[in-house]
């Protein structure tokens, strides 16, 4: 098989991203990567997704990595792990799980699961500022990605359906599969999930980088990750709950210009040229005109918030800073590479997060509970299906209402350019369609 054979499998079986960006995974493929990086370090607290996948499909990871490594030519591929969660499973690090594939315990901070760390800490190597791994020779994926490939060269299965952990305050967590378009409410039904929304809140994602939702209005996609229910008073929460306005005038009043939150950037000390301390003094001003240099650095950021948890005004650099990225975006402006050397700093091994710290310092470490594994997928009798959940062109339906459809059957093809189709994911009739969604009713 060539490389564009498979490029084409993983894109006419809807693969993208499962970590949570949602990129195609077709068009990350190349030629000339001598690494394969299988991310499976959970960047944030309290999810187990992958860390299950680890333990109940490992022999298909390690598959679907082999039929990468196989059509690419890469030579050797680590499956990528914090060391804590590493030992769980029995792991030991370089540990050789099949031909040119190899365990890598990570260091157990935070944001371990962020790409750029993700690849230092695996293979020594940085990305350059504003450049893709595959310049570095590396091509990344997720776990769930991976073992995704796998069903679909094996099995000519399309991605139909979605793991994810549903954790935080509540009794019991759990790792579950459900069909694609499910709403999260008839999940919760079905498993007995409650919880009082006058004092908690549902994250759609991580503690750290999730948004807080309306648990009413969630249907589970191709890169949901995690469900977490967290008490109002957690600093997880009301961290999610300032508005930008207040958040940039503050920014403009109270900052000090200590550059504590600059130093513990963990992409600063990579030797990235991102400096949030300079970034809070132009939120309010005209930076696009006045800062281009400064403004377009914005766009390196990985929205981790560790710059906010660590500044003593209680300003949130992240929160400005994505405020930054909309005035890139609104400019047409972005970081452009350069030749320039960047040093790893000495000090960054003494300036990482430990994960169990970040919980603490989030409020969230008593909810750090292994969950329970839910093998079969549930089985539920409507479905909401996205036609556009992924990075690129939305998919264009193929079905009209009144159609009869078969789990698996094609619903809707790619559009032109960067795009994937999509699948029906329970059998039942079409009962709705528009440019945004196909609502399947079993019958």
């Amino acid at each position: 098989m060539s490389l564009d054979e498979l490029k084409k499998i993983m894109q006419d079986h809807s693969i993208v991203g499962a970590g949570g960006a949602g990129f195609p995974s077709y068009a990350k493929l190349a030629e000339g990567a001598e690494f394969l990086v299988i991310n499976c370090a959970e960047c944030e607290p309290l999810i187990y997704t992958d860390f299950m996948l680890m333990r109940e499909k490992m022999d298909k990871i390690v598959g679907g990595a082999q039929i990468i490594m196989e059509n690419t030519g890469i030579k050797h591929t680590f499956i990528s792990i914090k060391e804590h969660r590493g030992h769980m499973l029995g792991y030991t690090d370089g540990q050789v799980l099949g031909e040119g594939v190899s365990v890598k315990l990570l260091p157990n901070v935070y944001p371990m699961g962020d790409e750029i760390n993700l690849i230092y800490e695996t293979t020594g190597r940085v990305v350059k500022p504003g450049c893709l791994p595959i310049t570095s020779g590396i091509i990344v994926f997720n776990g769930e990605t991976v073992y995704n490939v796998w069903r679909a060269y094996n099995m000519n299965r399309p991605v139909v359906s979605d793991w994810f952990t549903i954790g935080g305050d509540i009794p019991k967590r759990y790792v579950v599969k459900t069909p694609i378009g499910t709403r999260l409410k008839d999940v919760f039904d079905m498993l007995g999930v409650t919880f009082n929304t006058d004092t908690h809140a549902i994250i759609n994602g991580g503690p750290s980088m999730g948004r807080i939702d309306d648990l009413n209005s969630i249907v589970v996609n191709r890169t949901s990750k995690s469900f977490l229910i967290l008490p109002k008073t957690a600093r997880a929460v009301k961290n999610k709950q300032v508005h930008i306005e207040d958040m940039l005038r503050r920014a403009a009043s109270a900052c000090c210009g200590c550059s504590r939150c600059t130093e513990m950037c963990p992409r600063h000390t990579l030797g990235y040229p991102i400096e949030p301390h300079k970034m809070i003094r132009v939120a309010n001003g005209n930076a696009a005109v006045d800062h281009p240099e400064l403004v377009t650095t914005a766009s390196l950021c990985c929205s981790c918030g560790i710059c906010a948890e660590v500044c003593c005004q209680e300003i949130s650099p992240k929160d400005v800073i994505l405020n930054l990225k909309g005035i890139l975006a609104k400019n047409k402006m972005r970081f452009t590479p350069t030749g320039e050397e960047y040093k790893v700093s000495e000090d960054r091994p003494n300036r990482m997060i430990a994960s169990h710290r970040w919980e603490d310092m989030l409020n969230v470490h008593q909810y750090d509970v292994v969950p329970e594994f839910v093998f079969e997928k549930l089985k539920v009798k409507r479905v909401e299906v996205p036609m556009g959940t992924h990075i690129g062109a939305k998919a264009l339906p193929i079905v009209k209402v009144g159609d009869m459809v078969e789990e698996a059957q094609r619903i809707a093809d790619a559009a032109p350019g960067l795009s994937i189709p999509q699948f029906a994911s329970i059998s039942g009739k079409v009962t709705y369609v528009d440019e945004n969604k196909v609502v399947i009713e079993a019958v």
